[in-house]
């Protein structure tokens, strides 16, 4: 299938909405049709990163199925990140569903708190974190994007029922964020995975441990499944998840290595030759992966400093560039 921008039909009443080129914020979505508009069901699988965007899709959606805003009954979250959760507030009559820890997350970075940081980094304020934050989220207006919480929530494993229809939501984070949901439809042999596939695309991880990461992966490839939805970047297969996979392994083994022989975790993120994963979009994502395993092989809870991160990433993507 074209990777290609808008909705496109991957079997089964199953729908996913693709945005190119995969980078940041241009994530994906789907949806889960049962029946008819006044006698079956749908279920969204996520939103999208402001409001104009995600109403240009449920508008598209509503064309091709029936289903919009006003009757898609259950929306899933699979993460925190607002590209996945920005639109909620467009579905003012649906179920909100994410995990218990993504729900707690997403308090952590408002569509409010993304517009200042958006602003500051455009009138040149907040250093190089500023430019580079100004320079990727140009595309996306925070301004609008109004804050719906999920109104369901849980832990480990839950069950939709959408229009009779199975649906399997299971947590496999903390590891992109702190709640990653995998939302798998048995019947139809499709699974979206949100941010835990990033497809031609660098990974980037915030929460780790990097095991349950590629852990994550691993159960994905143990799926009877044919249809394989990421959160970034074109559709794809099992191939594509190993690929993803060995990244984070390749990513791990050369931090690990620069950790024991002493450098910092910047030091060690700019030496780190990334090889055939140079050419995925937004390789200077490394910054974060780096610091992130470092953390993990220190013990050290602390949380991210995204300022500090999104200053580092902007560094090295000005140099490379």
């Amino acid at each position: 299938m074209a990777y290609t921008r808008g909705l496109h039909e991957i079997g089964d009443g199953l729908f996913a909405w693709l945005q190119p080129d995969g980078g940041w914020g241009w994530s994906n979505a789907g949806l889960i049709v049962e029946g008819t508009a006044r006698d079956g069901a749908a279920a969204l699988v996520d939103t999208l990163f402001d409001t104009a965007l995600t109403a240009e899709m449920l508008g598209a959606m509503e064309a091709a199925t029936g289903f919009g805003a006003k009757t898609i009954g259950q929306v899933v979250n699979t993460h925190a990140n607002g590209d996945h959760t920005h639109g909620n507030h467009l579905l003012e009559q649906a179920e909100i569903i994410a995990s218990d820890a993504s729900a707690r997350e997403m308090e952590a970075f408002s569509p409010a708190l993304l517009a200042q940081l958006k602003a500051a980094g455009a009138a040149g304020q907040l250093g190089m974190a500023g430019s580079y934050f100004a320079e990727v989220f140009a595309p996306f207006d925070f301004a609008g994007v109004q804050e719906r919480a999920p109104t369901r929530t849980f832990s480990g494993h839950d069950r939709l029922d959408v229009g009779g229809r199975a649906v399997e939501l299971i947590e496999v984070g903390p590891a992109h964020t702190a709640g990653d949901v995998l939302v798998h439809v048995p019947g139809a042999k499709t699974v979206f995975t949100g941010d835990i596939l990033f497809i031609e695309g660098t990974p980037i991880m915030w929460a780790g441990p990097v095991s349950n990461w590629i852990a994550a992966c691993n159960r994905i490839i143990a799926m009877d499944v044919d249809v394989i939805v990421p959160g970034h970047g074109p559709l794809t297969d099992k191939a594509g998840v190993r690929e993803v996979a060995d990244y984070l392994a390749f990513i791990e083994r050369e931090a690990r290595a620069r950790h024991a022989a002493g450098l910092s975790a910047e030091d060690a993120a700019r030496d780190i030759g990334l090889g055939r994963y140079a050419t995925w979009k937004d390789a200077e994502r490394i910054a974060v992966n780096v610091d992130t395993l470092y953390r993990e092989f220190n013990n050290d809870p602390t949380p991210p400093d995204a300022i500090r991160l999104f200053g580092l990433m902007g560094q090295i993507y000005y140099d490379r560039r």
